[in-house]
């Protein structure tokens, strides 16, 4: 299995970036995929989920209504399309996936849900 993250660069405040992360040996619409992200010194947080078949979503409250979380099973692909952009949303951002096993949607936001990581891709934003 392998998910490649991409997407990510230098963008100022207020803009917007999109991030890919492209699945192989693994199949998107029947995962459970998701987004983290990392600050310097700091444990990985959660930012998005999509269940399988995009049948839901869920968001950090810190990204709510600016973060986007969507995926094309012909791609076999996720997205994260970030806009209002904040100096705080620069981190490492990893895409991971995991199986369907609960209907709790907090259930998502555990790291250890996840069986497989991306590599990350940083996000800068400037002020």
């Amino acid at each position: 299995v392998q998910l490649q993250a991409s997407g990510g660069g230098l963008v100022q405040a207020g803009g917007s970036l999109r991030l890919s992360c492209a699945a192989s040996g693994r199949t998107v619409s029947t995962s459970v995929m998701g987004w983290f992200r990392q600050f310097p010194g700091k444990e990985r947080e959660f930012v998005a989920t999509i269940w399988p078949k995009g049948a839901r979503t869920r968001y950090a409250n810190s990204v709510k209504g600016r973060f986007t979380i969507s995926s094309v099973n012909a791609e076999n692909t996720v997205y994260l399309q970030m806009s209002g952009l904040k100096p705080e949303d620069t981190a490492v951002y990893y895409c991971a996936a995991g199986l369907h096993t609960s209907d709790s949607y907090s259930y998502y936001n555990r790291e250890a849900v996840y069986e497989d990581w991306g590599q990350g891709t940083q996000v800068t934003v400037s002020s």
